[in-house]
């Protein structure tokens, strides 16, 4: 079997990933053990990129459509596939071994995937003020310019310290405390009890990127709440999915 190619974002973390959408097809891929390689492309080369390989567009963060990452190509079949979720269902048709999609379950697990993000949104401008800081310096300036656009704002702006940044912990802990409550009425550490499932993957990706992105101590404050849940959900989902940082 010929290794499949993801197409990544990269940063100056070791590892090089950080990602939330890209670390959801790295762990369903490792999760699977399919053999995988990584092609390294910064944000200003995405759009190029990914239209030589002829890459579908996509929705981007602001409505319109262009070129975004994840994006996998897969030499056994010559597919080319735009869009963690739709790399997810391509894996589970294509390579159904260690399924990730319990019977019946994708559409759920796809209602749970936008519900918890819409959850996360207000705080956002946290995420991208730290994300930057990381990027390399290609990358730093493109995501600067299309969010300041976006945002009408300078990126100093995003999550001020004081009332606006006490806002956005504020958010996250509300929707983390929610999930958590999801969590708890299951009857084994899994969203679905003792089954793992592209669900935990969305929930561990996206504590994968807040671990990667925010600053040691605000991860700690994270990893602090309820008990120490998320510090131990990211730990069990990476172990789940055999992920080498």
């Amino acid at each position: 079997m010929l290794p499949l190619i993801l197409y990544d974002i990269p940063s100056k973390v070791q590892g090089r990933f950080w990602s939330p959408n890209t670390a959801k097809s790295r762990f369903v891929l490792a999760y699977k053990g399919l053999p995988f390689e990584v092609d390294w492309v910064e944000f200003p080369d995405i759009a190029p990129r990914m239209k030589e390989i002829g890459a579908t567009l996509n929705k981007l963060f602001d409505g319109s459509e262009g070129y975004t990452l994840p994006v996998l190509s897969d030499p056994n079949t010559g597919a080319i596939i735009t869009d963690s979720w739709d790399i997810a269902v391509y894996l589970e048709n294509t390579y159904p071994e260690k399924p990730i999609f319990p019977k019946g379950t994708r559409g759920l697990i796809r209602a749970f995937g936008t519900t918890l993000k819409d959850q996360i949104r207000p705080a956002v401008k946290l995420f991208l003020l730290r994300g930057r800081e990381i990027m390399n310096e290609p990358s730093a300036e493109h995501y600067t310019t299309t969010r300041e656009e976006y945002f009408k704002q300078k990126f100093e702006e995003f999550s001020p310290e004081g009332p606006e940044r006490d806002q956005h912990w504020s958010v996250l802990e509300k929707g983390l405390t929610t999930s958590k409550m999801w969590y708890d009425n299951t009857d084994g550490k899994w969203l679905m009890g003792s089954t793992f499932s592209y669900a935990d993957i969305v929930v561990g990706s996206g504590l994968f990127w807040f671990k990667r992105v925010l600053h040691d101590d605000e991860w700690k404050r994270v990893a602090a709440w309820h008990d120490g849940h998320w510090e131990r959900l990211l730990a069990d989902v990476e172990r789940e999915c055999k992920i080498v940082q």
